[in-house]
């Protein structure tokens, strides 16, 4: 695997590059969730690019950038593992030089449940995946179902603006005790992570009532609550517009919860 953190580095690298070229964008701290998109990336595609690069665009003035984990050998590790053939890892000003100003918005999407709670966020995700897209020019990139409303982002991302990338989407992947793997997940004492599993916890039982034939959302949505979650919100939406769920489509139960000082996200798909 080579490692480059200049945009005209990387584009001699790529030059020429065996296709498909499948991407992974990252913001590093990898576990197997991630581990998981490499090797979906390796089984389709002919070259293997993954990028880490800790967004200073999507974090609030609330939101300790400072604190997000970072440890760049360890992840170096995971990628080759996993069959990584380049690994782009910028600082801040190589793609946010002085006087950089440009912010994608994408719409209402951009402004409801994580968008509502962390105003700006997606146009901070939009406008460096587009600018990673355009770096690296890839013919797909792959995102995990578990950040569900920034899959949704991506997609609509590269409707809108007709980016040549298809957006490849891949299942949750969870630790044995059913918690969905995430990045935060680290910060959570071996308590709180025993009451994040409630999270978890109530969206199987609102599947194993879908599965036995229920259809109103809003008794799936009493089904997926745990008492004593300290929820930003559980809800019913459509997984491509997070508005209301149409009678008969498939619908998403969202949910995200504070523990200690940890946002937990989670999601199902039904139907």
């Amino acid at each position: 695997m080579r490692t480059y953190a200049t945009v005209p580095e990387l584009r001699v690298a790529l030059a020429g590059a065996p296709r498909p070229v499948g991407f992974v964008p990252t913001m590093g701290a990898l576990h197997e969730g991630h581990a998981e998109l490499v090797r979906r990336c390796r089984a389709a595609c002919g070259t293997v690019v993954a990028s880490i690069f800790v967004n200073p665009l999507q974090f609030g003035p609330s939101e300790d950038l400072a604190r997000y984990p970072r440890d760049l050998a360890k992840d170096q590790r995971l990628l080759e593992r996993e069959g990584t053939d380049v690994l782009f890892a910028p600082e801040p000003a190589e793609l946010y030089p002085d006087g950089f100003a440009a912010r994608v918005d994408i719409g209402p999407l951009a402004t409801v449940y994580e968008g509502a709670i962390r105003p700006g966020h997606f146009a901070g995700v939009c406008t460096v995946v587009l600018k990673l897209f355009h770096i690296v020019k890839p013919d797909v990139a792959f995102f995990g179902r578990k950040d569900a409303q920034q899959l949704a982002v991506i997609r609509k991302l590269a409707r809108d603006l007709d980016l040549d990338v298809a957006i490849e989407p891949v299942d949750t992947v969870r630790a044995e005790d059913g918690l969905a793997l995430s990045s935060r997940n680290a910060y959570l004492s071996p308590g709180e992570r025993g009451e994040g599993l409630g999270i978890s916890r109530g969206l199987f039982r609102a599947r194993a009532l879908f599965e036995k034939g229920e259809r109103s959302a809003k008794r799936l949505v009493e089904a997926a609550r745990e008492k004593g979650l300290a929820y930003d919100y559980l809800e019913a939406v459509d997984p491509d517009t997070f508005g209301p769920p149409a009678p008969g489509a498939p619908l998403l139960l969202v949910a995200a919860a504070r523990v200690g000082k940890t946002r937990l996200l989670d999601n199902i798909l039904l139907g």
